[in-house]
């Protein structure tokens, strides 16, 4: 029986999409799923709906939980990691202070003041389920989703030796809204899509195996197909449709997150108005109630009969541990360290790739160089990206103060000085939390 762990499994929604994502292969079903929180509470709960639908579903599944991590990775042969260090109180302040010197970012968990410090709490406790599976399970194969994906990947690439992989849902997310925004079922869209998490470029984009991107410049010709309400998950598109301008090629991820990554549209008030982007904080009780509206549905299926459906997201993991287990080839995108597979960009940093899955594990494929202005601001990135490793694992918050001058929205809006003001307030802020920084 395959050992499929889920560290971080008190977040009920993201741990339901998995565990009916597993149980919709038949060949997964006789698995052993261990599910793993330090919330005792949010466990006992994402506990009893997975062995509910086991039971309503006759399936042979192995169901465990547990506080223990230890005792989740012994003999794990996968490990699918979602925490969140700190939770939402700690997300708050890497949002409040910031927002004080004038930088007011949108989801605060890539890069910019938000994401290295976000960074900065989650790198060492990643490092140690490391340290753990090195020991516990040194042949298991880590799937993280938790953010920031390439500050946390190219951690665990440079200081440890578990296999691993970065798992997001942007590519697939945004070449469905690609081919809503040309008119094309999802499934008759094909895409060749590299660059870095969260911004990784559409180099190709086809549709019946004809290029679209004419199509798409079309469509863009009506501001109205981008900037109401429903262009995007997230609201108004207008962000990414400018950069596409610009750059000539399509970002992934939602124009509230892209804003984050670029000195463009988020300096001042005025260019958040033209370009209808939000602040986190006014939409995080919304998130909230939301949240607890999921956990409250969640508590009345488990306490009714209602049969609860086995359907399948168009999240990455399961089909990639299916593939390893079964062999069926597929082609998905990931987070793994460049070694010859974008020229352009610096080697050994997360880049985000087409990979080949099948039973031999994970092939990542060579992409060569990115169109030039896309590796370009990739790079501003990897700028921030590679100090605030740096800065996490060595502890020093010199470096954490480096990286963040060279982040674009930071160094757009404040002065040496003023930057070092606001990062000696954060980790004053959060000091419980990174108080080995020195």
């Amino acid at each position: 029986m395959v050992k499929i762990v889920i560290i971080g499994a008190g977040s009920h929604v993201f741990t339901r999409n998995l565990v009916t994502d597993f149980l919709s292969y038949p060949e997964l079903r006789d698995s052993t799923i261990n599910l793993m929180d330090i919330d005792e509470d949010r466990l006992d709960l994402v506990t009893s709906f997975t062995r509910k639908i086991v039971s309503q579903h006759g399936y042979a599944t192995e169901i465990d939980s547990t506080t223990d991590r230890r005792t989740a990775l012994d003999g794990a042969d996968y490990v699918i990691l979602s925490i969140r260090v700190g939770g939402l109180a700690a997300n708050r302040l890497d949002l409040e202070i910031p927002a004080k010197y004038g930088i007011v970012q949108g989801i605060g968990d890539t890069i910019g003041p938000g994401g290295v410090f976000y960074g900065l709490r989650h790198v060492p406790v990643i490092l140690d389920i490391c340290r753990d599976m090195e020991e516990l399970c040194p042949d298991a194969l880590l799937l993280n989703y938790t953010n920031p994906m390439a500050i946390i990947c190219w951690a665990v690439n440079d200081y440890s030796s578990v296999k691993n992989i970065g798992l997001c849902h942007s590519v697939q997310g945004t070449a469905s809204e690609l081919a809503r925004y040309i008119g094309a079922p999802p499934d008759e869209v094909q895409y060749w899509v590299a660059g870095i998490n969260h911004m990784a470029w559409f180099l190709e984009f086809k549709w019946r195996g004809e290029d679209a991107y004419p199509l798409l410049r079309e469509s863009f010709k009506d501001p109205a197909v981008y900037s109401g309400p429903d262009a995007h998950w997230a609201g108004p598109d207008i962000v990414r449709v400018e950069v596409f301008k610009a750059l000539g090629y399509f970002p992934t991820e939602s124009s509230q997150h892209l804003s984050e990554y670029v000195p463009w549209f988020r300096k001042r008030p005025e260019l958040m108005e033209q370009f209808k982007l939000n602040y986190r904080l006014d939409t995080l009780g919304t998130m909230i109630e939301g949240r607890a509206r999921s956990e409250e549905e969640m508590r009345r299926l488990v306490a009714s009969g209602d049969p609860i459906p086995v359907e399948r997201s168009t999240e990455y993991c399961s089909s990639i541990i299916h593939s390893m287990e079964t062999g069926t080839p597929r082609r998905v995108n990931v987070n793994v360290s460049n070694h010859g597979l974008i020229t352009n960009l610096p080697q050994g940093s997360c880049v985000e790739v087409p990979c080949l899955v099948d039973g031999g594990g994970v092939h990542p494929c060579h992409v060569g160089d990115l169109p030039p202005q896309c590796a370009a601001l990739n790079r501003t990135n990897i700028n921030v990206q590679e100090l605030a490793v740096l800065g996490s694992v060595e502890k020093d918050r010199e470096l954490v103060f480096q990286s963040l001058l060279l982040d674009p929205l930071t160094s757009a809006k404040l002065t040496i000085d003023e930057t070092r003001s606001m990062v000696n307030e954060m980790f004053e802020a959060e000091a419980l939390l990174l108080k080995d920084f020195v």
